[in-house]
C-alpha cells in the first residue's frame, strides 16, 4: 500500500480495538484483519435500533468509520495514528439481520491523508444484503500530544 513499515499492524490494529469502549459497547468483534481490509461484526440487539425496529443509521455509521479508521493502521508508519476528517455514508437498505458485517478497505493510501470504502452487510437468512455504504478520509496523525496509535 505504502512505502512506510507499519509494523506488526494485526497486533496494532487488534490493540486500538480494544481500547474502542464505544464498539465494546454496540456488542462489536473485529473479525478480519489484513493489510488494507478490516471486518468487524455485530449482533443484532434491540438496543441498536431506532423507531421501526431496524439498525440505527448512528451505529452503521460509527461501524463503518472504525472498520475504515482501523484499516488504514495497516498502511501507515508505526508511529503515527489517525483520525477521521470526513466521510459519507449512503444508507442503501435497511438494517435488518440477525448479524452485520462492516468492512473498511483502503482506496488510496497517501503521506498525509488516506482514503477509504466501507461497505455494510446484514446477514440473516439468504445472502448477505449490502445496506450501507461509506468513503471516509484520514488524516495521518505523527507527534500529537494525546494522540497515540
Amino acid at each position: 500500500m505504502t512505502d512506510n513499515d507499519s509494523g506488526d499492524f494485526h497486533e496494532r490494529i487488534r490493540q486500538n480495538f480494544t481500547r474502542q469502549a464505544a464498539l465494546h459497547t454496540l456488542g462489536a468483534e473485529l473479525t478480519r484483519v489484513g493489510r488494507g481490509l478490516v471486518e468487524i461484526e455485530l449482533p443484532f440487539d434491540v438496543k441498536l435500533t431506532q423507531q421501526h425496529g431496524i439498525l440505527h443509521a448512528g451505529v452503521i455509521s460509527a461501524a463503518l468509520d472504525s472498520a475504515c479508521g482501523l484499516a488504514a493502521y495497516s498502511v501507515i508508519d508505526a508511529e503515527a495514528s489517525v483520525l477521521t476528517i470526513e466521510f459519507k455514508v449512503n444508507l442503501l437498505s435497511p438494517g435488518r439481520g440477525d448479524r452485520f458485517l462492516f468492512r473498511g478497505e483502503i482506496t488510496k493510501p497517501g503521506s498525509n491523508i488516506i482514503v477509504a470504502d466501507g461497505r455494510g452487510y446484514a446477514i440473516g437468512d439468504g445472502p448477505a444484503k449490502l445496506i450501507a455504504s461509506m468513503t471516509s478520509t484520514m488524516m495521518i496523525i505523527r507527534g500529537r500530544e494525546g494522540i497515540s496509535g
